[in-house]
């Protein structure tokens, strides 16, 4: 399971620089994840402020 960014996305990049994985990148509206990178960690999520990354 990965996790994926929605339509809260404020694109503030605060997960950005959270992801060990390097699976976070800016999109042309809102940031986005990599399902095939990603490591369902969390960290993301722990740090957005408007709770856009969540569990697919």
């Amino acid at each position: 399971m990965a996790y994926y960014i929605n339509d809260n996305c404020i694109s503030c990049g605060a997960c950005e620089p959270e992801c060990p994985v390097n699976a976070i990148s800016a999109g042309d509206d809102k940031y986005i994840i990599d399902a095939n990178t990603c490591i369902d960690c969390g960290a993301c999520a722990n740090v957005c402020p408007v709770d856009a990354p969540n569990p697919e």
